[in-house]
């Protein structure tokens, strides 16, 4: 990984937009990072395409597309994406809902046996605003649980047949075949009737659920929180901040806007 003060002003300029995760990208210590959302609408108001993507639920991706300087938001690691236009809110999912509602039934069963095999676990305080996942909580609302533990979080959701990623602050499952970079292109085609360039677009993120962004983008970014996740990755980013969290990603984003002006 290369410091990030070594991005280039040709790479820079190439860019259409950035993409970036939430927690632990633009936040820190379970907060927004003033001066990162600061960094996300001085972007946003440069005419930089801004999407977050993020395993944080439907609930929350309604808001975000409403309220915060972005154009879109994938959420749910993939699974659904948000955006406004001259007629509101458009929700868009890779499941149909009848799929959507057998799958929670299962997940629903699932999380009693993980709840139940894996101690100190529970559910997400953000569980009911979802559409898509199960999230299980090692670490947000509960006291941090050890790599053993999140390992076999991760072994009980494959063990039933599901897809499982780790993120700063939960394990989440899910039933289907989605990461983040699905929703990517996804919310792409639906919002500029393009294919997903990766010469054209910056990723910043932080945990193993990022991995498939950091192997797609040239210019994949890693706020300096990312070493705790590094053992769970084959792919890395290709630049590193200093800083953690969102306070990584104001540095990334402004040496980006720098560049370009």
């Amino acid at each position: 990984m290369k410091p990030v003060a070594d991005l280039t002003e040709a790479e820079a300029r190439g860019l259409v937009g950035i993409f970036c995760d939430i927690d632990d990208t633009l936040t820190w210590e379970g907060r927004i990072v003033p001066e990162a959302f600061a960094a996300l609408g001085e972007a946003h108001m440069s005419g930089l395409r801004i999407i977050p993507i993020t395993g944080r639920p439907g609930g929350w991706v309604d808001h975000i597309a409403r309220m915060w300087p972005v154009d879109g938001v994938v959420g749910e690691n993939g699974g659904l994406w948000f955006y406004m236009n001259d007629q509101g809110l458009q929700r868009g999912f890779l499941q149909q809902e009848p799929d959507r509602r057998a799958n929670r039934e299962r997940l629903e069963k699932l999380a009693k046996v993980i709840l139940e095999r894996v101690p100190g676990t529970a559910l997400a305080s953000d569980q009911s605003y979802r559409d898509l996942d199960l999230a299980i909580d090692f670490c947000e609302d509960v006291d941090a649980l050890d790599d053993l533990a999140i390992d076999e979080i991760v072994r009980q959701f494959r063990a039933a047949g599901a897809t499982a990623k780790v993120s700063s602050i939960h394990v989440n499952g899910w039933y289907g075949d989605f990461d983040k970079l699905t929703g990517c292109r996804e919310i792409v085609r639906a919002l500029y009737a393009e294919e997903l360039d990766p010469t054209q677009w910056a990723y910043f993120g932080d945990s193993a659920n990022d991995e498939p962004m950091f192997k797609f983008f040239d210019m994949s970014i890693g706020v300096a929180n990312v070493r705790d996740f590094l053992g769970r990755m084959e792919s890395h980013p290709t630049y590193i901040c200093e800083g953690n969290g969102g306070h990584g990603f104001a540095e990334g984003a402004r040496r980006i806007l720098e560049l370009r002006s």
